[in-house]
């Protein structure tokens, strides 16, 4: 049987669970680039990476990020990439938060290695992740004014002098 169609079988297996524990309304779902992407709201999503590290066997978490899309109303959000290994599984799953309330679930209690995932998307994007060991900035300095992912700020310094535009196409 090609690779395509056992994928596809697991893909609509995680798709039925997911709808059926969480309803339709809750878990939407797409295929991006060959890979399920599921979005949950963050009052589920603890919920529901435990139901998918638990009940089917996703027990490798092999990233997680931050996201910014200034102008929505949930601008901040986070996608975890996940991987059954006993399965040869992928899938991701988002979820979004507002910028006033940039605060997630840990899933330091489902897989350790969370632990540095959450401080990055933390240290980059301002995401909070209550329950967190130890959440503090990974790469910046502790008193650094900013989340230099976010898009919220000019690239370049507008007070700058020195440098001619039109050299650079502008």
């Amino acid at each position: 049987m090609p690779a395509f169609t056992i994928k596809t079988e697991r893909d609509q297996l995680t798709t039925d669970r997911l709808i059926e524990r969480f309803g339709a309304d809750a878990v939407t779902h797409e295929r991006l680039y060959d890979t399920m992407v599921y979005v949950v709201p963050k009052e589920k999503i603890h919920e529901v990476l435990s139901l998918l590290r638990d009940e089917l066997d996703f027990n490798f978490l092999t990233s997680l990020c931050g996201m910014h899309f200034p102008g929505l109303e949930l601008e901040l959000g986070a996608v975890y990439f996940l991987h059954s290994m006993r399965n040869g599984h992928r899938i991701r799953v988002k979820t979004f938060v507002s910028m006033k309330d940039a605060t997630l679930p840990t899933a330091t209690d489902l897989w350790p290695t969370a632990n540095w995932m959450e401080r990055e998307a933390y240290d980059f994007f301002g995401l909070h992740f209550t329950g967190h060991p130890n959440l503090k900035r990974i790469l910046n300095m502790e008193d650094f004014p900013a989340f230099p992912m976010r898009k919220d700020y000019p690239l370049e310094d507008p007070t700058r002098e020195d440098k001619n535009d039109t050299f650079f196409g502008r």
